[in-house]
């Protein structure tokens, strides 16, 4: 009997292949909205629906769709092309920001009943989202409207929708595996069992022998340099200490081989048969032993690989002292030091790491029978990256390709956080396109991102305050331990960026830090939102609500006494960085959102009886970009049909960039936003532009496009003026035309006379990062906790935020909401566990936990009304900067609840539990 099944109405009868899930079979049929998050069952971004109901299409055997009607979310619009009701919604809420959960989400609530409707947070259970904090979500599946319509030259500070809004809850929006490419090969890794070990010998015989197996790749293969995964605009920021495949492997999962085939599971096979010779080395888990004398050495490397004390393990490190602490301390009526640390965390974006490499003919003379130059071949990399400018030139460096035979492409990026600013997957997989001249791919699964990519940096924080007894601070001190695993990706860049803005902050005459990033034999850390401010902000403001209640104060006020002012210099004991500035400032207005919370709060009457309640808040700045230089270009122009065309080199992952770029455009020329198409995340389309990170998507990139816009929109005008014989300023744009004292000229009849003439009315902008201003943010919490179990219940969340002139309300407002959950997660679950050799045990979601639907609060967020002096239109970045305050805050809240104070992250219920009943008790509970 042969096989039958209907996807979307449509009829198909090709049978699965063995043991194949319906989500392979549903993309190998191009229904690409069908996405893969984790293979497990754990995400529900490949959710559909089979004879209307819900499934988790990874663990569904395809084989039981036979006979069944199958839709996907490209099937859910109606006749016609009308949107389904729900899709409908989700475009009306901007349900979404990076939309790779989109898809899934959409599946689900559509099938809801009115009485599964009800109960959101059972219902929703089987879909996570990692960008938005689920409030947008559940405002879309409620109703709610929050996107306003276009206004010709009105576009900034309207909540405007997302460009590719239609497409993300249609299905039709591509992200980087969101493709066919002919002839594609599959690679997949064989990863190291150990923690450290020298490679003897690999033996690939039996590898190669596997049916359709092309190649397997090991370090004999590999170009003999050093650089690093980590992506900056100054390569020397990053000691050079990778190499694309090593005959020493540093960690458990390092990659030690790689096997390219026809398919993945040829691909896996051959990894499985690859025979290797091990010399176990000696390791090292611990990073304070790591510094000591005796422990093993992870990188006897020289002085050119800038590492700065290899044979001590110490990646980098950085001392500095302004006046004197010992006799700040000696001056102090209260001395606070405690010792605080913080965890791994994945970032957990839905879209895993990877790329697909391939070939094209570049840009030629035309060739052929014109008898120009024809067109040479190039290397194409589309990659789920958040630098494909930066990317393209580490791989023409790696490989001795000049930048012209390489182009990188990224799509819509589900997601990044700041582990895409990583070259983890392009090195190897334009290794294997080179070798063999075929298109390959090579897509990370769910357990790869957990002991292959990278985390957060654990840091473990000593700091010590002191204060006079009306609350002038007279110290403050910092000893910094950060491990940065296996290698120095970013180390050296997040424990230098941990120690600036956190300290910076308060005024005190005298500081001093010591810190160190060091090598240790673990997944290696890498960048992450907040690049270490988070990490030592956690402890420096759980420390200031400390000093607060030793001095009897009112820890705002403290804060408030001591905070820097408008005008004043961010100092630390590493000097000031000359081109940062507070060019807006809005933390008076963040610290009032507390007060005004505190004043009118009503919540503690949510508690159940019994439990214990408490309130905590906590501050944070953050710097409108990173330091050194990060450049964006970019071009706008007018077309033919009378509409623009934006080119910018930063990448759409759930930022809003798009959004932003487009409002800022359609401000300076007048028009509509639906008027402007978008080029982007692509080294063809401008010169260069550094990359989405930092912070910088709105404040550098956005600045370069207001520049170009602007300088379009006087070109237009000049021109137009000689056209039509009309003093310039008796002209306006408008939305389709050039009001000429009233009368209308059209923008295609514009662009025709300049063709005419030879004229093209195009502007190119360009802004190199420099000076840069400071953001604030504030965050309180009222919690629970039952002290008979260490549940934890937060019953009202405030948060308050400084983004100078707010482009988007509802896009900004997204970004907050998403970093306050993605910071919740943090503090009370998520954390990546290794043993005692460093092999990472919770690679699955459903080891590491995610926040989910029912564990994130509705958080309520307040805007600072500033006008920066330095951003785009008084805008500041609020990309990062939400996520810094909110472990302090709720550490606070605990604080203040319990009577404990935690000092390590995360604050899981046992952990509470445990430490409530031993202060109860006064004596140890036994664990485990």
């Amino acid at each position: 009997m042969s096989f039958s099944i209907r996807v979307n109405n449509q009829p198909f009868e090709e049978e699965p292949r063995p043991g194949q899930c319906l989500r392979t079979y549903l993309r190998d049929r191009g229904w690409f909205g069908v996405k893969k998050g984790c293979d497990a069952g754990d995400c529900g971004a490949c959710t559909v629906q089979v004879d209307g109901r819900p499934v988790h299409s990874c663990i569904f055997p395809a084989v039981r769709a036979e006979g069944r009607a199958v839709t996907t979310v490209e099937g859910l619009a109606r006749e016609g092309g009308e949107l389904h009701p729900m899709q409908q919604r989700f475009l009306d809420a901007q349900g979404f920001q990076c939309g790779f959960c989109t898809a899934g989400f959409l599946m689900t609530t559509s099938a809801l009943d009115e009485e599964q409707l009800t109960d959101l947070p059972r219902s929703l259970k089987g879909n996570l989202c990692r960008c938005t904090g689920y409030r947008a979500i559940e405002d879309a599946v409620r109703g709610v409207k929050h996107a306003e319509e276009p206004c010709a030259g009105q576009a900034v500070g309207r909540s405007l929708g997302a460009p590719a809004g239609p497409q993300v809850v249609t299905g039709t929006a591509r992200y980087t595996f969101d493709v066919e490419v002919e002839g594609l090969l599959h690679m997949k890794l064989l990863r190291s069992p150990h923690p450290h070990a020298r490679i003897r010998s690999i033996d690939t015989t039996a590898a190669l022998r596997v049916p359709g197996v092309h190649a397997v790749l090991t370090h004999h293969d590999a170009p003999d340099k050093l650089y690093s995964s980590a992506r900056h605009e100054h390569p020397t920021e990053d000691p050079d200490d990778t190499r694309v495949l090593d005959d020493v492997v540093r960690f458990a999962g390092q990659r030690v081989a790689a096997v390219v085939a026809d398919t993945e599971g040829a691909a896996e096979e051959g990894c499985r048969r690859i025979v290797v010779d091990y010399e176990v080395l000696p390791f090292v888990i611990d990073p304070e032993e790591a510094m000591l004398p005796g422990a093993p050495v992870i990188h006897p490397k020289g002085p050119q690989s800038r590492i700065h004390r290899a044979q001590d393990n110490v990646c980098g490190e950085v001392h500095g002292e302004t006046g004197s602490v010992e006799q700040g301390f000696a001056e102090a009526d209260v001395v606070y030091e405690e010792t605080f640390r913080t965890q791994r965390v994945q970032h957990a974006s839905l879209e895993t790491h990877g790329c697909v490499v391939r070939f094209e003919k570049g840009p030629g003379n035309g060739g052929g029978e014109d008898g120009g130059e024809p067109a040479e071949e190039r290397i194409v990399v589309r990659s789920s990256t958040q630098v494909p400018f930066l990317t393209r030139r580490a791989l023409c460096d790696l490989y001795d390709l000049p930048m012209e035979k390489v182009r990188v492409v990224a799509g819509r990026v589900g997601g990044g956080f700041g582990g895409k600013q990583e070259m983890l997957t392009e090195d190897i997989a334009v290794l294997a396109a080179m070798k063999l001249h075929r298109p390959v791919k090579l897509e990370f699964t769910r357990p790869e991102q957990f002991y292959g990519a990278t985390t957060r940096h654990p840091f473990k924080v000593t700091v010590k305050l002191g204060a006079r007894s009306d609350g002038t601070l007279t110290a403050i001190q910092f000893r910094v331990v950060a491990n940065t695993g296996a290698y120095g990706n970013h180390g050296p860049a997040v424990m230098f960026h941990s120690v600036g803005e956190s300290m910076g902050v308060y005024r005190a005459p005298n500081k001093k830090v010591n810190a160190y990033s060091v090598y240790t034999n673990g997944v290696p850390a890498g960048a992450f939102r907040g690049y270490g401010l988070g990490q030592v902000t956690f402890a420096l403001e759980s420390a200031m609500d400390e000093l607060a209640r030793r001095l009897g104060i009112d820890p705002l006020v403290l804060r408030e006494k001591n905070v820097i002012g408008p005008g004043e210099h961010m100092e630390g004991p590493l000097g000031e960085e000359e081109d940062l500035h507070i060019a807006s400032y809005g933390l008076d207005q963040c610290l009032q959102v507390v007060r005004d919370a505190l004043a009118d709060d009503t919540s503690a009457e949510l508690a159940p009886e019994g439990w214990l309640v408490g309130q905590g808040f906590a501050m944070s700045a953050i710097a409108c970009g990173p330091p050194g230089g990060h450049i964006a270009d970019a071009t706008v122009k007018l077309l033919e049909d009378g509409t623009y065309d934006i080119a910018v080199g930063t990448a759409e992952f759930g930022n809003g960039t798009t959004t932003v770029h487009k409002q800022i455009t359609a401000g300076a020329l007048g028009t509509t936003v639906d008027r402007i198409r978008i080029r982007q995340s692509d080294t063809d389309v401008v010169k260069h532009d550094t990359g989405a990170f930092g912070s910088a998507g709105t404040v550098v990139a956005g600045k370069a496009v207001m520049k170009a816009a602007n300088a379009l929109a006087e070109q237009l005008l000049s021109f137009t003026s000689e056209y039509a014989r009309t003093p310039r300023s008796l002209l306006r744009l408008t939305a389709d035309s050039v009001q000429c004292e009233g009368r209308p000229v059209s923008l295609k009849e514009i662009f025709e006379a300049a063709r005419v003439k030879g004229v093209e009315l195009k502007a190119d902008g360009y802004f190199g990062g420099s000076p840069r201003s400071i953001a604030f943010n504030s965050q309180w919490f009222r919690i629970a906790v039952d002290p008979d179990t260490g549940e934890i219940r937060i019953l009202r969340s405030v948060h308050g935020a400084d983004a100078g002139k707010v482009m988007n309300p509802m896009q900004c407002r997204g970004q907050v909401e998403g970093g306050v959950a993605q910071a919740l997660g943090a503090t009370l679950f998520e954390q990546v566990l290794v043993d005692e050799d460093g092999r990472v045990t919770t690679a699955a979601f459903r080891r590491y936990r995610l926040p989910a639907f029912a564990d994130v609060p509705r958080t309520e967020v307040h805007f600072s009304e500033t006008s920066d002096a330095i951003g785009p239109l008084g805008a500041k970045s609020m990309s990062e900067s939400p996520f810094n305050p909110v472990p302090p805050a709720f550490a606070n809240a605990l604080r203040d609840a319990t009577g404990i104070r935690f000092t390590d992250a995360p604050f899981l219920r046992d952990k509470v539990w445990l430490a409530m009943e031993e202060a109860r008790t006064g004596r140890p509970v036994a664990r485990g």
